[in-house]
């Protein structure tokens, strides 16, 4: 009797010890590794996610550097609907210290409210020292006509796509690779922007292709091409560079009326 006791507490003292063990062992497996290639696990955020700099002053004053095209960028706006607010026209020429209105100017049929002086979008007076924001602005290339009903995109650079939750990376694509890796120009165009100027970019080149369409390549190391150069689809215009934090990639973005479009459903698929 004493003896089927004891082995009946050894038993009981086991299976204490053992459950406890096997269940640890369940809930702490690693999950399997999905190994699809990572572009086939991208999403591209919705269009409803883009968000660009809100408008929150009415104006933006222009310092060194700015375009006309970098402007409308950077507030997710159309160019043309810039200029004509602005009554810029021909080569789109702006100057340090001048105030650029973001928002229409009211008419008879609109209750839009102006905010800003009537006089915020008037050219500085001229004085010797008096320069455009961009002086690449004024070289005859920019006006170059591009006629390209179609556009034929191809892909700047090769590598893996990756995901990235800040603000930039939703509005476009971001494309692991190597630093000093070339990048292309996705299609036909006149480069609008070369510089450094966008907050969270780096250097950045934007490309017009046509009245509709521009196309942005971001945190470039080198780059190739300066405002006003015209750039054959699949030209070199930079060298992948780093982000802020350390990554080479390319951030490459497609804006169709100055709205951010998904790139995916323009580009061709990848082999």
């Amino acid at each position: 009797m004493i003896q089927n006791r004891v082995t009946m507490r050894f038993s009981l003292t086991l299976y204490a010890i053992f459950v406890p063990l096997v269940l640890w062992s369940c809930s702490t497996s690693v999950a399997p590794v999905d190994t699809r290639n990572t572009a086939e696990l991208y999403t591209a955020a919705p269009v409803s996610n883009y968000d660009p700099e809100p408008v929150t002053k009415g104006f933006h004053e222009v310092v060194q550097g700015d375009t006309l095209y970098s402007i409308s960028w950077r507030y997710g706006l159309d160019y043309r609907d810039v200029a004509a607010w602005n009554n810029i026209s021909g080569s789109y020429v702006i100057y340090p210290g001048q105030k650029i209105r973001l928002i229409p100017v009211r008419t008879s049929s609109s209750t839009t409210v102006i905010s800003t002086p009537a006089t915020t979008a008037s050219r500085p007076a001229a004085t010797s020292s008096s320069k455009p924001a961009s002086t690449n602005n004024m070289r005859p290339r920019t006006q170059a006509v591009i006629n390209q009903p179609s556009i034929q995109w191809r892909w700047p650079t090769t590598g893996p796509l990756i995901k990235s939750n800040t603000p930039i990376a939703q509005k476009g694509l971001d494309i692991s690779g190597n630093e000093g890796q070339k990048i292309k120009a996705a299609a036909n165009g006149v480069v609008v922007y070369s510089g450094s100027g966008l907050l969270g970019y780096g250097k950045l080149i934007i490309v017009k292709h046509n009245e509709t369409y521009l196309s942005a390549y971001a945190h470039n190391r080198d780059m190739y091409v300066r405002e006003g150069d015209i750039v054959k689809v699949g030209q070199d215009i930079a060298t992948m560079g780093k982000t802020s934090r350390g990554q080479s990639i390319l951030h490459f973005e497609i804006r169709k009326d100055g709205k951010p479009i998904d790139p995916l459903q323009y580009l061709p698929p990848r082999s």
